[in-house]
């Protein structure tokens, strides 16, 4: 059947499609090698791999957090960040592109395959083909399973949302942009360069130009 239905859908996905309802992991493991599955309440959804200013972005914020909060170079440690980590929260399989634990919840990475412990935070970062299943069907299933905080970082648009999980879902704590400069809670401890996660290269102070 998953077979069937990703052949009708047709080897070009262009958004996060419902493939299956009442999904089990064997499910998951059906998909071809060229999709990302993810089960989410109960139902597998199926996304085509994300363009490369997605994962340009992705992979340059894993580089300026590692550094300070998961090896504790330039700032306080005392996490652990994981690029891309299959998450199995009860009967929910996501895959966060960038997630984070505070060492102090987890004190060392399992030899597993997946975590089956909510991080602490995740970052989603969106495309047009996942924007609305990151906002619409995963940000709830982060919440349901007690993530504390969640970016969503979109390259297109050059945006960083940053929320924290209430008793009442997600609160927007703050919007950020551009050329911004900013810290952005839980890593307020160091200074976020946006235009990195843009692929710009900021000109470092007092050099000169060509």
């Amino acid at each position: 059947m998953i077979g069937s239905t990703l052949r009708a859908l047709g080897t070009e996905m262009t958004v996060a499609e419902l493939v299956k309802r009442g999904a089990e992991y064997a499910d998951l493991e059906a998909l071809p090698e060229r999709v990302i599955g993810e089960i989410v309440g109960g139902d597998l959804y199926v996304s085509p791999r994300p363009a490369m200013p997605h994962g340009r972005a992705a992979s340059a914020l894993e580089i300026e957090l590692g550094g300070p909060f998961d090896r504790g170079r330039g700032g306080p440690g005392g996490w652990w960040i994981l690029f891309e980590p299959e998450l199995r929260l009860g009967r929910e399989v996501m895959v966060p592109d960038l997630a984070g634990w505070r060492r102090e919840r987890l004190s060392r990475i399992p030899a597993t395959p997946a975590m089956t412990l909510a991080p602490d935070w995740v970052c989603e970062v969106l495309s047009p083909s996942t924007e609305r299943f990151d906002r619409v069907s995963k940000l709830p299933a982060y919440a349901r399973a007690g993530v504390a905080h969640a970016w969503l970082l979109n390259p297109e648009a050059q945006t960083l949302e940053v929320l924290r999980r209430s008793d009442l879902g997600w609160t927007l704590v703050a919007t950020h942009g551009g050329d911004e400069v900013v810290r952005a809670e839980p890593f307020d401890a160091i200074e976020l360069d946006l235009r990195f996660l843009w692929g710009e290269v900021p000109t470092p102070a007092g050099a000169d130009g060509p």
